[in-house]
């Protein structure tokens, strides 16, 4: 295709704290990499967060809800903020934006690049090579609950987790295409001795799935001996496919492993191209540091990487992951006054590399764009 024909529609929810400075590097970010690979973006800015809640009294709205589907993908810089309830935010945007639009996949990349300095003792870059396939729309995450006797020494709460065959099977799939492109192993991860109904519906969907992906092995381990596993000898893992509330924790835990919040990207992926994907860096929304110019850009920048991986980019996705990585690996710490450059001024470095197109090492191992760009 000529560069005409490669426009993308992109909306942009900058968000609350530091979302808009990150968001910030990331677009500048992207502007290199459609100079440098004759592409073009239109971005329709979306106002949407804390501020605009308080002010407005909206969250999801049916209007939002169609303006965003026109689009072909979101970059989305984080929510929240201390003047707002814990929940409003998440369940009245973020989760009804995830379910409005089937984004059926939370695929969070779990990779120690070289050079990033990780917490775990001895842990080298070929040792921590894996994705996490998180369900993204059910779960205990479907926000169906109730209670009596509120605020009464009889007080019960009742939270429910809701999972489907449907919801479950099309996350398997997607898994098992992923392994079977990687050349490795499909992980379950649940707690199935303990949650016995749940854990037999995915069992019995990875089994039945498993037939049809007959040179993918298949292993599964309960989620908390995950947690033991993932620091200690993450090598185990290839793809780990597993449930919303488990997928939520277990990808922090990965985050802390491959170097912080601040270089973790991920990706929230509708399967049957229904809706807009939603990308965006795990970090929530710092406000303690917001403005400070303190908040490592790289999570936000991969995840525009995968964003553009996921539209056919392919090239530019794996440019910019490359430069990232190269200026990750030149950092002495991974957040905050430590790294020596601002938000801003390390969005500029890597930008400079793309749009220059200087050479830099390839990043060894699986590449997720590559993944993202094979199964799109």
């Amino acid at each position: 295709m000529t560069s005409i024909d490669r426009i993308h529609r992109l909306a942009v929810i900058r968000g609350d704290g530091i979302g808009p400075e990150v968001i910030d590097a990331a677009l500048a970010v992207l502007a290199a990499a459609e100079s440098a690979f004759g592409f073009r973006t239109e971005i329709t800015e979306i106002a949407a967060g804390a501020q605009h809640y308080l002010a407005t009294g909206e969250l999801w709205t049916p209007a939002l809800q169609e303006q965003l589907r026109s689009h072909d993908a979101i970059l989305f810089g984080a929510m929240g903020d201390p003047a707002v309830a814990p929940g409003i935010l998440e369940r009245g945007f973020i989760l009804e934006m995830r379910r409005s639009f089937q984004q059926a996949v939370n695929l969070r990349p779990v990779k120690l690049y070289p050079g990033v300095v990780t917490p775990i003792a001895g842990l080298t870059p070929e040792r921590c090579d894996l994705v996490i396939v998180r369900e993204n729309t059910e779960g205990a995450y479907v926000g169906r609950g109730s209670t009596v006797h509120a605020g009464t020494p009889n007080a019960v709460a009742v939270q429910e987790s809701v999972n489907t065959r449907m919801g479950v099977e099309r996350v398997v799939e997607f898994a098992f295409r992923l392994a079977e492109r990687r050349g490795g192993t499909l992980t379950l991860c649940h707690k199935k001795n303990i949650l016995v109904e749940a854990g037999t519906l995915w069992q019995s969907t990875v089994d039945e799935v498993s037939a049809r992906f007959p040179t993918v092995p298949v292993d599964y381990v309960h989620v908390d001996a995950l947690c033991f596993y993932l620091p200690t000898t993450p090598e185990r893992f290839n793809v780990v496919v597993t449930d919303n509330l488990f997928g939520d924790i277990i990808t922090d835990l990965g985050a802390a492993i491959q170097g912080g919040l601040g270089v973790a990207a991920s990706a929230n992926v509708n399967l049957d191209g229904s809706g807009p994907s939603m990308f965006e860096a795990i970090h929530g929304s710092a406000p303690d540091i917001a403005g400070r110019g303190w908040a490592n850009p790289v999570g936000a920048i991969l995840s525009t990487a995968m964003c553009l991986a996921h539209l056919g980019e392919g090239d530019a996705a794996r440019a910019i992951e490359a430069a990232a990585v190269h200026v990750l690996a030149q950092l002495p710490a991974t957040a905050g006054p430590a790294m020596g450059f601002s938000t801003a001024q390390l969005g500029q470095k890597i930008a400079e590399l793309v749009r220059s197109g200087a050479s830099v090492a390839a990043i060894p191992g699986y590449s997720v764009m590559d993944d993202l760009a094979a199964l799109r």
